[in-house]
């Protein structure tokens, strides 16, 4: 299993085989970077690497430290991200959803211009999967925590990874829950993986997991349609409120000088990052929890700027 370049023409065209994507083709974790190793380290040496300026460092790093051997990661405004996407592009690798903003990335587009180049095309979905409906199988990978939007406990993540890179890659973190039978895989030689996505996986942090049964399960049940139109409609309620335009996110920003500490005041918990209020709105979040945010925001006479 060697080091991947680009794919062949069927893949760069995105000419794939009609098959049903399952729970063979997932591997799971402990969190993103964690899971993206075994990619970065399978890129030829020199290989370009091409992200959005404000991405999430867990899918930043893992391609960085692999400068010593030549590969490259250029940034660029995540707007022009797909016509950033040339044939010298290796892999191109981006958020579904910006954490810092709540953006939504031109996924269509994206896609469409890294398989004109026969480029890869990875993903993370943290901030995206369980709110934003999304279909794995566009991508070679998407990997994603979930602690966030999953409702999980932190320690959980999951990776897809196509059959067409899969097979190409070396399973850095084999141990026993890689084997193919993982009850006959405790001791002494000979390697014996799981032949699926499953030799990438690492061993379960086990209360973790028991937790995160149920909240899948409860996202399943409730369907992501659903929980995509119940957060979004709130999120631009939220942003109506302020008197700005919705952004059919269901994380959303503004500028409001001391507004951590209002909605602290308010009973509302928010963020802030990149110096802006980040607000996300999901199933547990009501109208009334919306209104008391905007309330404690417009008290003062100086709405949020967007």
């Amino acid at each position: 299993m060697g080091r991947v370049g680009r794919l062949d023409r069927a893949g760069a065209r995105g000419v794939r085989p009609a098959r049903r994507r399952t729970a063979e083709d997932v591997a799971v974790g402990a969190q993103v970077s964690q899971l993206l190793a075994p990619v970065a380290a399978g890129l030829p040496d020199g290989a370009r690497v091409l992200a959005p300026d404000i991405e999430f460092t867990s899918n930043l790093f893992p391609w960085l430290v692999h400068a010593d051997r030549g590969v490259t990661v250029e940034v660029v405004p995540a707007a022009k991200l797909a016509e950033a996407i040339d044939a010298r592009t290796t892999l191109v690798t981006f958020s579904l959803v910006q954490s810092a903003t709540g953006e939504i990335a031109p996924v269509d587009d994206i896609v469409a211009a890294a398989r004109h180049h026969g480029s890869l095309v990875c993903v993370d979905a943290t901030q995206a999967a369980g709110w934003l409906p999304t279909r794995a199988g566009s991508f070679d990978v998407l990997a994603c925590s979930a602690y966030k939007w999953l409702a999980a406990p932190r320690g959980c993540a999951f990776c897809y990874l196509s059959p067409l890179l899969r097979d190409r890659l070396r399973p850095l973190y084999a141990g026993w829950y890689a084997g193919e039978d993982v009850h006959d895989s405790y001791y002494g030689p000979p390697l014996r993986l799981a032949s699926s996505a499953r030799r990438f996986d690492l061993s379960p942090a086990w209360f973790a997991y028991v937790g995160a049964a149920p909240a899948l399960e409860l996202l399943a049940e409730v369907g992501v349609e659903a929980i995509h139109h119940h957060n979004v409609t709130l999120a631009n309620r939220f942003l109506a409120g302020l008197g700005l335009p919705g952004t059919d996110s269901a994380i959303v920003t503004v500028a409001a000088a001391g507004a951590e500490e209002r909605l602290a005041r308010a009973g509302v918990r928010a963020a802030v990052r990149a110096g802006r209020v980040r607000a996300s709105f999901h199933l547990y979040t009501r109208v009334a929890d919306v209104d008391r945010a905007v309330d404690a925001l417009t008290s003062s006479g100086h709405p949020p700027t967007s």
